[in-house]
């Protein structure tokens, strides 16, 4: 295809797609002063939630948090949408503690829309892109199936589960990337002839049924909190009306049609190919796989105030309509239940990750990035963070600075692209607080204070957003100096105070943060030691917010401690970086395997070598040796630095 007109625009950065990453995308490039073009096939469908109405999660809270700290829009539309809100793993510690906001997915949507129309140089058009543009191996825009090419310095290729997408119900195929929308075919045939290699995956989503067909009464009511829990910081609270989820089981009628129609499944006849996600696998799946079970859970999810449509979560199947309608009513409180959408399973191409670099551009074509389900993950959550990731890194690359690069000790958001890139995508990726090495740090509740700077210096971050956060970080550090300073000694006016609060005997001095680590120790046991202004209470300076995280702090301290040594001794090995040119091919010691996959990812850092699975301790000694000797042949650099190597043996 020839493009018949060439479109000279103002925009620097093109990004390809409207969902969860092209959105984060497209606002962090904008906000970032590069006048930006949206792309997408259907401007109606600009953040739309085509599979579950819900944000967060179990380790995707992490992720939407760290997308609020820096700037991104996800957590501000799921309070604007926000139906139901709860916490997960609330008994099992703050690291892990993880909020879930159910949405009216129209309103998401509508919120979503709304900030990216309402952003300065940011441009949305509707327009289905063809391929890349190429000239002489440097990428200078796109063109689109109507005939027009728009150029730009860079693109942004957030393109889901939309490339040589088919959906299966049964064992009838039709083209689309989800549906009522049309795939995108070209790009992926276009990525294969630039030497990228390409995947294939698969996801699927549920049926939804007609929440008046439903017998309520014979079903679990699943409240949320109340009042509901936000997920942003600079949100004014939740704007929707609350409601409940309800909950209902699997019966063995359903699991017996299940078995009985497996050779009218796509997935188990071989048509589909692709590899699903673990981890949210199909009821289909779950039948087989967990045979032994004689239920499974599924959660009714209303999917908005607009509409009676509710998501059967838990009930994912590409079965034939007939089974489906079978199988929803062998259900209690379903039995006359109505599907208003059939559940399907959707196969599409998405590229092996490990090509990518951890700014997630790919290095065979400078300027093109890659965000969201097209690098192999699942989830909104882990699309916006990734979208979020590669605006800033474009927005880097075009105003010459350098590429912003988390670490895994740093954000969850740094466990992610390192995962992908070092590890691969073999199947759809989802993210865990268990992936997180530093979980103990990495917490939602301390996300701003990790990340709100940074945003702030890339240029992402209001001035409300940027002074609530200063105010924070600066309480909360004259708080911490009181706790260390204030002693408690062991007299008889004060040991009142320690065993009032069950923190049992004091035989020696201890500072209030110390008494504060002890079991039974709350803040406000603590009040009547702290200055006026640092007391609980609504009157004072200190939010809930604040006075969880400081116990938390303080509770976790010895943890930390420990964790940061460790820590030390291991980013020794991300500080030696690796040349990109070096031929693991000629580096003595090297297994066939391990030779096989440092030539396929190309680690940046020696750290990153010794995370690919394949790759022995003995392997990344062998690595060292190689830069010690390249190190030595450079000689001292410039001005007597010592060398870039250290001379003591690896642990």
């Amino acid at each position: 295809m020839s493009a018949a007109h060439v479109y000279n625009g103002p925009w620097r950065v093109i990004v390809v797609g409207g969902g969860h990453a092209g959105c984060e995308a497209a606002l962090a490039c904008a906000r970032s002063g590069l006048e930006t073009l949206l792309l997408t096939q259907n401007v109606d469908r600009i953040g739309w939630m085509s599979c579950n109405p819900s944000i967060g999660g179990v380790g995707k809270s992490h992720l939407v948090a760290e997308i609020d700290a820096l700037g991104g829009e996800m957590a501000v539309a799921a309070d604007a949408s926000s139906v139901q809100s709860k916490w997960l793993n609330d008994s099992r510690g703050a690291a892990v503690r993880a909020l879930r906001a159910q949405c009216d997915k129209l309103a998401y949507a509508t919120a979503m829309r709304q900030t990216v129309e309402a952003q300065p140089q940011l441009h949305v058009k509707q327009a289905d892109v063809a391929r890349l543009l190429v000239d002489g191996g440097q990428l200078t825009g796109v063109a689109t199936k109507n005939g027009l090419a728009y150029t730009a310095e860079v693109v942004i290729l957030t393109a889901g589960t939309f490339l040589d997408a088919v959906l299966h119900t049964g064992l009838q195929a039709q083209a689309g990337g989800r549906a009522g929308d049309a795939p995108s075919h070209g790009l992926g045939a276009q990525m294969r002839e630039l030497g990228v290699v390409t995947l294939r995956h698969k996801t699927g989503t549920c049926p939804r049924l007609d929440g008046r067909t439903i017998d309520y009464s014979r079903l679990e009511a699943d409240p949320g909190l109340e009042p509901p829990p936000q997920m942003s910081l600079r949100s004014k609270g939740i704007a929707q009306r609350q409601m409940p989820c309800h909950i209902a089981y699997t019966t063995e009628r359903t699991h017996q049609l299940i078995r009985d129609n497996l050779g009218r499944s796509p997935m188990f006849t071989g048509v589909i190919e692709g590899r699903g996600p673990r981890y949210c696998p199909s009821i289909e799946d779950k039948v087989v796989r967990f045979a032994h079970h004689d239920r499974h859970y599924l959660f009714l999810e209303r999917e908005g105030w607009q509409t009676q449509e509710v998501y059967v979560s838990g009930l994912s199947t590409s079965l034939p309509a007939d089974v489906q309608i079978d199988m929803v009513r062998s259900i209690a409180g379903l039995e006359g239940a109505e599907i208003v959408r059939f559940g399907y399973a959707v196969e599409y191409d998405a590229i092996d990750a490990r090509q990518l670099g951890r700014d997630l551009m790919l290095p065979q074509l400078p300027g093109l990035y890659l965000a969201g389900q097209v690098n192999g993950t699942s989830g909104y959550e882990e699309a916006a963070a990734q979208g979020l990731l590669a605006g800033i890194n474009a927005a880097a690359r075009l105003l010459g600075k350098p590429p912003v690069i988390f670490g895994r000790d740093q954000a969850y958001l740094g466990v992610l692209v390192d995962d992908l890139v070092t590890q691969g995508n073999a199947e759809p990726y989802r993210m865990f607080t268990s992936r997180a090495e530093h979980r103990l740090e990495l917490r939602c509740s301390n996300a701003d204070l990790r990340l709100t700077p940074l945003g702030r210096q890339l240029g992402l971050v209001g001035d409300a957003h940027w002074h609530a956060v200063q105010g924070r970080i600066a309480r909360l550090e004259r708080t911490r100096q009181v706790l260390a300073q204030r002693i408690v000694r062991p007299t008889r006016e004060e040991m009142p105070f320690v065993e009032a609060i069950g923190a049992g005997t004091l035989v020696t001095t201890a500072t209030l943060k110390q008494i504060a680590c002890r079991s039974g120790a709350e803040w406000h046991h603590l009040d009547p030691w702290l200055p006026a202004d640092l007391r609980s209470g609504p009157d004072c300076t200190l939010s809930d917010q604040d006075v969880a995280e400081l116990l938390t702090e303080a509770r976790y301290a010895g943890y930390i401690e420990r964790e940061a040594r460790r820590l030390e001794r291991t980013n020794r090995h991300d500080q030696w970086l690796i040349p990109t040119d070096l031929d693991y091919r000629q580096v003595g010691g090297l297994s066939a395997e391990a030779t096989e996959k440092l030539q396929q990812v190309r680690p940046e850092t020696l750290g990153q070598a010794a995370r690919i699975p394949g790759v022995t301790p003995a392997a990344v000694q062998a690595i060292a040796f190689v830069l010690r000797s390249l190190q030595r042949r450079r000689g001292p650099k410039a001005g007597g630095e010592p060398p870039e190597f250290p001379e003591e043996p690896l642990p």
